[in-house]
């Protein structure tokens, strides 16, 4: 009998230390991001991130999870369409190197609308008159002006806007 109980506990404690072992473990695949307060993209900015960095997913709301940055104790939300489930490996000759994005990954990801791009775009594009969008590039809105501007409008904002 003895033996029966202590198999049980043994296994049960086997099955609990491999789910918490299993912990979802996601990697940034922009650039730039950011650690929010909050799940939404008017949330106060905690920390920013940069590409290939590795979280530990915590909390998923809607379209938000909520991640730790393993060993350092930072948390915050971030959109899932920041994260993917590959692990990124920066440089070759690393043991996970099977595991980084390819190279058409990785010239996708580089083709942002640039100051090239615009440039390349505006020549092609003469006829095309783009001061008005040259000042809208340079205004700034505080999160404090968009929700008061939300609320002056009766905006109801749904899952990842403004709190």
């Amino acid at each position: 009998m003895k033996q029966k109980m202590c198999l049980v506990i043994l296994l049960t404690f086997s099955v609990a230390v491999t789910l918490l072992a299993a912990e979802k473990m996601m990697s940034l695949q922009v650039r730039d991001g950011y650690l929010r307060a909050e799940p939404s993209f008017l949330g106060k900015i905690v920390t920013s991130v940069k590409y290939a960095d590795r979280f530990a997913v915590v909390e998923e709301k809607g379209q938000w999870s909520k991640v730790t940055v393993p060993g350092s104790g930072v948390s915050g939300w971030i959109h899932v369409s920041a994260l993917t489930k590959k692990k990124i490996v920066m440089k070759a000759g690393e043991k996970d190197v099977e595991l980084a994005a390819s190279s058409g990954e990785l010239a996708l990801a580089g083709k942002g609308f640039n100051s090239d791009v615009e440039a390349q775009f505006k020549t092609q594009n003469k006829d095309i008159d783009f001061t008005w969008v040259d000042k809208m590039e340079k205004m700034v809105v505080s999160r404090e002006e968009m929700k008061a501007f939300l609320k002056e409008g009766n905006i109801v904002v749904q899952e990842g806007g403004a709190r």
